[in-house]
């Protein structure tokens, strides 16, 4: 039976109503209490390492006005992605589910994993977002890493996938009346 159930959602929207809507449904079966977690990333957040940040592009001393760019993109990152969560906790709780909410830091696997444990969760709830191949390689899955190192059950919500047309072999599609 679940009773504490961990919801790891991205930056992606509509993943994240997914997993949040397959979460509830578990969590409203079992009065199960929801944590809703976003792992800010930043290597992959789109803002690049003030270090190599200059005007020229090429390696110098870091520009102090570009620094405090930087530092203003990342709290601002920060600040949108809390009040994303707060609204997530808001529908959970609108649905009759106890839930709360945590901004982490770091590499999404790992912390995912590592806040599973230390809050003793029964059941981790994520999307995957089909990275296959190479891509999956070089950028790594979190799905991935959470269900082979989760100290507890994992459910793994696929996103959407588009609907087969007629010619894919749907037979529902074209049914002669």
């Amino acid at each position: 039976m679940f009773q504490r159930i961990l919801v790891a959602v991205d930056r992606d929207p509509a993943m994240a109503q997914q997993v949040l809507a397959e979460a509830m449904a578990v969590a409203s079966t079992q009065s199960a209490v929801l944590k809703i977690v976003h792992v800010l990333y930043p290597l992959r957040s789109g803002y690049p390492d003030p270090m190599y940040m200059t005007m020229d592009g090429a390696f110098s001393a870091v520009n102090l006005q570009n620094f405090e760019v930087y530092v203003a993109s990342w709290e601002e990152l920060k600040k949108n992605s809390q009040e994303s969560l707060n609204q997530q906790v808001e529908v959970a709780q609108a649905a009759g589910i106890t839930a709360e909410s945590a901004q982490l830091i770091g590499e999404p696997g790992r912390e995912i994993c590592s806040l599973a444990q230390a809050w003793e969760a029964d059941l981790i709830v994520l999307g995957r977002r089909g990275m296959k191949g190479l891509g999956e390689f070089l950028l790594g899955s979190v799905s991935s890493y959470v269900m082979h190192r989760a100290p507890c059950a994992v459910l793994i919500v696929q996103g959407e996938s588009p609907a087969p047309s007629p010619a894919q072999g749907d037979s529902s599609a074209a049914v002669p009346a």
